[in-house]
């Protein structure tokens, strides 16, 4: 298993489904960062509440907003010029590549805010994905999907 919440996200994104998943969360309102410390947090069997879930969503909102989500409206934006333009196609691969260093840092910056949490509880723990999943993605096969790919069981309690 990967320790850093980078090289998770990279292995668990690779995954056969993974990719299909979080874009699914991602148009439902959910923040596919969140979703990959949520897998990442459960594998550390890193006890969830309401106040760490909470910290963790008041630290991602303010960056997707502000740095991650313009980044990937402007790449999106750009796509059809961007097929017979090779400049501009250009210019769209290095807001690209900004894009993926504000994802990781957002990684980054959640890793620091969990990294005082104690890992390893031996008492089950919740489903961090329930709690940092947008309400509307409960129950969807997408996040089971996820589950499936990061190789975690099903929480025996709902968040």
């Amino acid at each position: 298993m990967c320790t850093d919440l980078w090289n998770h996200a990279l292995a668990l994104y690779a995954r056969p489904g993974v990719e299909e998943a979080c874009m699914s969360v991602q148009a439902m309102g959910g923040d596919v960062c969140l979703l990959l410390c949520a897998t990442w947090l459960q594998r550390r069997n890193v006890t969830v509440d309401a106040e760490r879930a909470k910290a963790l969503r008041d630290l991602a909102a303010p960056w997707q907003q502000g740095v991650v989500t313009p980044l990937r409206e402007l790449r999106q934006q750009w796509r059809a010029s961007a097929q017979h333009d090779p400049q501009l196609a250009a210019l769209r691969e290095q807001v690209k590549g900004l894009e993926l260093q504000a994802e990781r840092t957002l990684l980054e910056r959640l890793q620091a805010c969990a990294q005082q949490w104690p890992e390893g509880s031996q008492e089950p723990t919740d489903d961090w994905l329930a709690w940092l999943a947008p309400d509307q993605a409960g129950g969807h096969d997408a996040l089971e999907r996820l589950r499936a790919a990061a190789g975690l069981q099903e929480a025996e309690d709902g968040a």
